[in-house]
């Protein structure tokens, strides 16, 4: 079994991912959808925990990145964040969805330079608005976001053309993909509803 099944395998056992054939998931964006994502369940499992900052930092090797920042996207993204810095012994930083309205107004918490190289970390791409708000802020000020890396990813055209203007590259240590490859084996999904799930995700990104 792949880190990426093994991954999948995982949200779903903990019921991270949660599967309604009837679209009655409704999304930040409006969306009605078969499927939810709530990576932040994961924080309750040292093992899952320990095996996402293992794939991680093997993404980071084998894609060959040297950043100088690990900054995680607020809120979930940051303690994922945290332990890979930590496993890396990098400075870690956060980036919140918008400057604070009171106090300094900052949207980066920690501290990231000018010049430097930051890996973003998010838990979940969707159409990637909160990593790519991460991404323009950490530019704005001057550093380069070599990669965003996330935990699962719905695979949505309009995430991929999202990340390509910006001219910044996305990674996901397991995707949509990967959970209906997982499901189909197990035998929770027949071949057919498998389909169709792929078919209303494609759909999507029409």
């Amino acid at each position: 079994m792949t880190l990426a099944t093994e991954i999948a395998s995982s949200l779903f056992e903990i019921k991270a991912v949660q599967i309604k054939s009837d679209c009655s998931f409704t999304w930040t964006s409006g969306i009605k959808s078969p499927i939810y994502c709530d990576n932040r369940l994961t924080l309750a499992y040292p093992a899952i925990r320990k095996k996402i900052c293992t794939g991680f930092v093997e993404s980071i090797k084998q894609l060959k990145l040297q950043p100088d920042v690990i900054a995680g996207c607020a809120t979930a993204g940051i303690p994922h964040a945290a332990w890979l810095a930590e496993q890396l012994e990098l400075p870690m930083a956060y980036v919140r969805g918008k400057a604070k309205a009171h106090g300094k107004g900052n949207q980066i918490e920690g501290r990231i330079e000018s010049g430097q190289k930051v890996i973003v970390i998010e838990d979940l791409i969707s159409t990637g608005g909160s990593a790519l708000e991460a991404v323009r802020a950490i530019q704005a000020i001057g550093a380069e976001v070599v990669s965003v890396l996330a935990i699962f990813s719905y695979g949505l055209t309009k995430a991929q053309q999202a990340f390509a203007k910006v001219g910044v590259p996305c990674y996901t240590l397991t995707d949509f993909d990967q959970l209906i490859h997982f499901l189909k084996l197990n035998q929770t999904l027949t071949p057919e509803e498998g389909v169709q799930l792929l078919s209303w995700r494609d759909q999507l990104g029409q």
